[in-house]
């Protein structure tokens, strides 16, 4: 996985960079990693390079790529709410975290703060205990500087990037 360019960026676009480039380098057998706004739009991933691949096969075959950051954001947008609704139906409070266990993999969903989530697709023989540990980390360093301005931010330069890689830049 590749780090994102953060020319241009806020100091606190830039440490959530840092955080996400981290928490993937820290932790073996992450395959991608999203943060997810309260309304499913992607914020941040692990993987630019495969955004790239999958914009490529996304143009070659109407079905969408398999894999991309996106196709996760979609996934962990749509458990999100899922849960959430869930959560409000029991009337049991707010979600934590979310887990699903695969034949050949893992997904993780961990809230972080206004709806926002972080989302890790993991592979079957990760340490569910250590990705959870470490995405805890995460949260808890990102959480409060995730304001509807660093959103924002955040949103605007995914679609800086989707918009140059486009153009063939």
């Amino acid at each position: 996985m590749t780090a994102p360019s953060t020319f241009g960026l806020s100091s606190e676009a830039r440490n959530l960079h840092w955080l996400l480039t981290n928490l993937v380098e820290e932790v073996p057998g992450l395959l991608s990693v999203a943060v997810v706004s309260s309304d499913g739009l992607l914020l941040l991933s692990s993987d630019p390079g495969r955004n790239e691949e999958a914009r490529a096969a996304r143009d070659e075959r109407p079905t969408g790529p398999r894999g991309s950051s996106a196709d996760l954001a979609t996934i962990v947008s749509g458990i999100g709410s899922l849960t959430i609704g869930a959560a409000r139906l029991m009337d049991s409070g707010g979600v934590k975290h979310t887990m699903v266990a695969m034949d050949e993999g893992s997904l993780f969903i961990m809230s972080i703060s206004d709806g926002s989530l972080l989302g890790v697709h993991g592979s079957a023989d990760c340490d569910m205990s250590v990705v959870a540990y470490h995405m805890a980390l995460f949260v808890g360093r990102a959480g409060h500087v995730l304001t509807p301005e660093l959103r924002s931010e955040l949103r605007r330069s995914l679609e800086t990037e989707t918009e140059t890689a486009g153009s063939g830049r």
